[in-house]
């Protein structure tokens, strides 16, 4: 059985920062990774896609084994898992093993970001406590964010990609030894029968958040295109969506907590629709890279409101298993969007291509009401451990 939660004390924030400290070092070898396959390894454009598309698939594929992981082991096992993997995937890159030493660490990445998630998510929504959890999430989120916008910036600054690979190495070690250091109280409970690899109860709320990110790689991939580079515009847009994203899941993650997690839910796809509208209709650009900042802050809450509710529905001994599924939903639907992203873009244009991120914002808000709008099913046991937490 799992102990009383503790809220926002030490041990959350040593596991928070640990995960920032895991996403530093993925973050940092990222600009490095195309120039030194194409370069210093001598592979070819080609080669380029296929290094860095691997570490979706492979991240796809491994939060299957993560999340069930997560619950026989435990979260910190699964956390520790993933930071091993990284620190390993730092040196496969400094391994002479030419493209395959390439391939072989976007491999082991993508694998320990699955595990590293899965393990914060759940074991911070505990420590915080279950009623908590979507503030949980937007705290844990803000670590990744920040690790992921930071890292970029060091490993540009490192100079090389040797020195990056190293650095990745350098934070999952520390982020080791913190995690290390952090006592998990949670203990595995028995489950009787086969656990469902897919829970049906999973799926909808998963879909739903599928297509709230079918806007990223429109953000990722052609919003500096779209608004053009010359004049820094598009830079400006994207540092302020980046920002906005960060700002918001940190000082405002705990709202679907607070309210009715369908009010943050279609308040923040009523922003992103708009944001991704301003966007594709390409106004000047101070309205550019508003429309930008009000897509980032919409994006801060689906998320939390959906991942929130599940996990306040779903035992104990199932939610590392259920934070594996939904973000499997993520990477499965950012995937496929990219493809589709790229063929409209080449196709009909830029703005076509945030126009598509609009429909999926609206298709996301019709799943959304199959998610909210049912009949209440609280498991019996969540409705102890919130009895507890207030008791």
């Amino acid at each position: 059985m799992e102990s009383r939660p503790q809220g926002f004390g030490p041990r959350f924030w040593a596991v928070v920062g640990a995960t920032f400290l895991g996403f530093l070092g993925m973050g940092t070898v990222l600009p490095g990774i195309a120039p030194h396959v194409r370069h210093d390894l001598g592979g070819s454009d080609q080669t380029v896609g296929f290094v860095i598309g691997i570490f979706s698939l492979v991240a796809l594929m491994s939060r299957f084994f993560s999340g069930p992981f997560a619950d026989r082991k435990g979260r910190k096992a699964a956390f520790q898992v993933g930071l091993v993997s990284c620190a390993l995937a730092g040196a496969a890159y400094l391994l002479p093993l030419g493209v395959a030493g390439a391939y072989l660490g976007r491999i082991l990445q993508g694998f320990g970001e699955a595990c590293l998630y899965t393990g914060a998510a759940a074991w911070a929504v505990e420590t915080a406590g279950v009623e908590r959890s979507g503030q949980a999430l937007g705290y844990v989120s803000s670590g990744i964010w920040g690790g992921i916008s930071a890292g970029p910036a060091i490993g540009t600054f490192l100079g090389s990609f040797h020195r990056a690979a190293a650095m990745q190495i350098f934070t999952a070690v520390v982020a080791f030894v913190i995690v290390s250091r952090v006592t998990e109280r949670y203990q595995p409970h028995p489950h009787e029968g086969k656990r469902q690899w897919l829970p049906r109860r999973i799926i909808v709320p998963g879909i739903a958040i599928g297509f709230v990110n079918v806007h990223y790689p429109a953000i990722a991939g052609f919003l500096i295109l779209h608004l053009g580079a010359a004049n820094g515009v598009g830079r400006m847009a994207f540092t302020a969506y980046a920002c906005m994203v960060l700002f918001s899941r940190f000082f405002f993650g705990g709202l679907p907590d607070r309210i009715h997690p369908a009010i943050t839910f279609y308040g923040g796809l009523t922003l992103m629709a708009v944001g991704l509208l301003g966007i594709a209709a390409h106004p000047s650009a101070f309205l550019s890279v508003l429309s930008a900042g009000v897509l980032g802050l919409g994006f801060s809450f689906p998320w939390s409101s959906i991942a929130g509710r599940v996990l306040r529905e779903t035992p104990a001994s199932e939610r590392g298993s259920a934070v594996g599924v939904i973000s499997a939903f993520y990477d499965l639907f950012v995937g496929t969007s990219s493809f589709a992203a790229g063929a409209v873009a080449h196709r009909f244009g830029y703005s076509e291509v945030f126009l598509m991120g609009a429909c999926g914002v609206g298709v996301a808000a019709l799943i959304g009401r199959f998610v909210f709008w049912k009949k209440e099913l609280v498991e019996p046991q969540v409705l102890d451990e919130v009895a507890v937490t207030r008791g």
